[in-house]
């Protein structure tokens, strides 16, 4: 659990130190690291997505994922947790929901999350989450400036997200190999291609409500093969 220990604590310091910085940088200049972190986060997202061989699979499991996550609606209650945390916070003049919600994607979906937490929970071999609690805490730093203290609480969803995956790395061994994480890892990428769309006020997409998507290829493999 140490790697995600410090892959929390790295969000949380990167968010407080762009929140405290906030304050003196201008509305402009905000705007523009928004819109540059968006850029960034699609690139990333193009590049994961290309990780995967089977195309086909990759388009069944965001439509599938997509339809499961509207049932579910999972992003109404991610934007309710965000909501719940903003107002125990009485705090109405910052979005602490798109934070929370943006950041919560941004740092869960990715091949790094995944293959990090289960490196870590079968060997004790931290080196990919401390790479990605560098990363992360950097992006934070960006993200905070621009959509304020909400980022920090992402932190809460990547120790549970994580800390699961590592406490249960043992009984996925077998079925997580790189062929599996690969097909993950690239329908992961849409996902974060959606979220830098979203950065950039394109189009809105409720990127919540495709999580689902993600952990379909790891049925495919299952029953196909």
């Amino acid at each position: 659990m140490l790697g995600t220990i410090v892959n929390s604590l790295a969000i949380i310091i990167g968010g407080l130190v762009g929140f405290f910085f906030k304050n003196i940088i201008p509305e402009k200049l905000s705007d523009s690291l928004l819109k540059a972190s968006g850029l960034a986060v699609v690139a990333i997202g193009i590049k994961l997505s290309l990780s995967g061989e089977n195309l086909t699979l990759l388009i069944i499991s965001i439509l599938i994922g997509t339809f499961i996550g509207e049932l579910l609606d999972i992003e109404a209650r991610l934007d309710n947790l965000g909501a719940a945390v903003q107002d125990k916070l009485k705090n109405k003049e910052s979005n602490i929901t798109a934070g929370f919600v943006s950041c919560t994607l941004v740092y869960c979906v990715g091949s790094m999350a995944i293959v990090g937490s289960i490196q870590s929970g079968l060997t004790g071999n931290n080196e990919i989450l401390f790479s990605k609690a560098l990363l992360d805490g950097i992006i934070s730093i960006s993200m905070a400036v621009s959509m304020g203290i909400g980022v920090v609480f992402s932190s809460i969803s990547v120790f549970i997200y994580q800390g699961t995956i590592t406490i249960l790395a043992q009984f996925l061994q077998s079925i997580l190999n790189d062929a599996v994480i690969n097909e993950m890892t690239s329908v992961g990428g849409v996902l974060i291609m959606a979220i830098g769309l979203n950065f950039l006020e394109i189009k809105r997409i409720k990127v919540g409500n495709m999580l689902p998507a993600v952990f379909l290829p790891i049925l495919y493999f299952l029953i196909f093969q």
